[in-house]
């Protein structure tokens, strides 16, 4: 907290989304930069480490979108955001089964914390796997990029519209300057073409403008369009055109106060995914239909799979397998919040799960 004190003292307020990417990827206080945030003993679990089922329908996908490609004799994984490395793990596994594709493969690592890479190489020892920092590191192909809950921990702007005046949410000190508050100011005037431009404010009032995250999109495209491949993405989010304030903290697997506990708690916010699929296909991308991680995975087939492995399992493993299988499908858990999307260039037919 007091490296925000500090910045607010000086500053008197900061955007948004220059909060978020201090309270999160600040080195030295950063929420990524400084702990483990996963599984029973952090703040939340993601679906790789909900049911290892997950990673390997995710390896089958990456295989079969291999063999549409041609067999390339080089395919270039990219994961973005890989968590505690848990997904990748899981990958390899599949991968190693089938021994065409394996000698293939060239895998990235997208992370910016160094405290995470650390988890991650204690969990992967694999010489196929490095790590970047940068998408422009990635010069070969095709490539898949690979994402798991990566563009909605990427700060955003929170804009408003009060009498036809724009204004963008800040975050200052409160008058006694012991807590910090959320302020409004007047937004400038390029980033009020840019929101319009972007045709973000659907419901008049109020619109979320991942900045940051359409940078990446515009990355990942060029990198696609340049070597091929795709970018197939899992995300909580919306597909309505309606702007919603999807900001959340969470902290010990409960929603928290979103100022109260900046480097020590997550802040998320949603996908707009009509927004993300008109920024791929305004950069010259073919969008998929965008599903549910419910129904991507069942088209899958991973009740079936579950079933075979069910066969040699005690009652007490199968019961395990299946309850976790439900968290990731039940529409009241990840099933039908959780969105799927595939982007892949123009005159590719791929659309396996979709």
């Amino acid at each position: 907290m007091n490296k925000i004190f500090n910045i607010l003292k000086q500053e008197k307020s900061i955007s948004l989304d220059k909060f978020m990417d201090i309270a999160l990827y600040d080195k030295k206080f950063g929420y990524y930069m400084t702990k483990n945030p996963f599984g029973k003993t952090g703040d939340y679990i993601t679906s790789p480490l909900i049911s290892n089922l997950f990673g390997e329908m995710l390896a089958v996908w990456c295989i079969a979108f291999w063999e549409y490609l041609g067999r390339p004799k080089k395919i270039v994984l990219v994961e973005l955001g890989p968590g505690d490395g848990t997904l990748c793990k899981n990958l390899l596994v599949t991968f190693k089964n089938f021994n065409y594709f394996y000698n293939c493969l060239q895998i990235n690592l997208l992370e910016k914390s160094n405290n995470l890479k650390k988890i991650q190489k204690s969990k992967i020892r694999n010489k196929k796997v490095k790590w970047i920092n940068k998408i422009n590191e990635v010069n070969s192909g095709p490539i898949i990029f690979l994402c798991n809950e990566f563009f909605d921990s990427l700060p955003i702007k929170q804009i408003y519209i009060k009498k036809g005046l724009f204004f963008e949410k800040h975050v200052a000190l409160g008058k006694n300057n012991k807590k910090i508050r959320f302020m409004y100011k007047k937004l400038k005037k390029n980033l009020i073409k840019d929101i319009n431009r972007l045709n973000l404010l659907s419901n008049k009032n109020m619109a979320e403008y991942p900045t940051e995250a359409i940078d990446y999109l515009k990355e990942i495209t060029k990198k696609i369009k340049k070597y091929d491949g795709g970018l197939l993405s899992f995300d909580y989010g919306y597909t309505n055109n309606k702007n919603q304030n999807t900001l959340q903290s969470i902290k010990k697997h409960k929603f928290s106060n979103i100022l109260s506990h900046p480097g020590k708690s997550d802040i998320t916010s949603h996908i707009n995914y009509k927004l993300f699929s008109n920024i791929l296909k305004s950069n010259g991308l073919k969008v998929e239909k965008i599903v549910s991680q419910s129904e991507f995975l069942q088209k899958l087939g991973i009740i079936e799979r579950a079933e075979i492995l069910s066969k040699n399992m005690s009652f007490k493993e199968k019961a395990n397998m299946f309850y976790r299988l439900k968290k990731l499908l039940h529409v009241k858990e990840m099933g039908k919040i959780f969105k799927v999307l595939l982007a892949i260039n123009k005159n590719k037919k791929f659309s396996l799960g979709f």
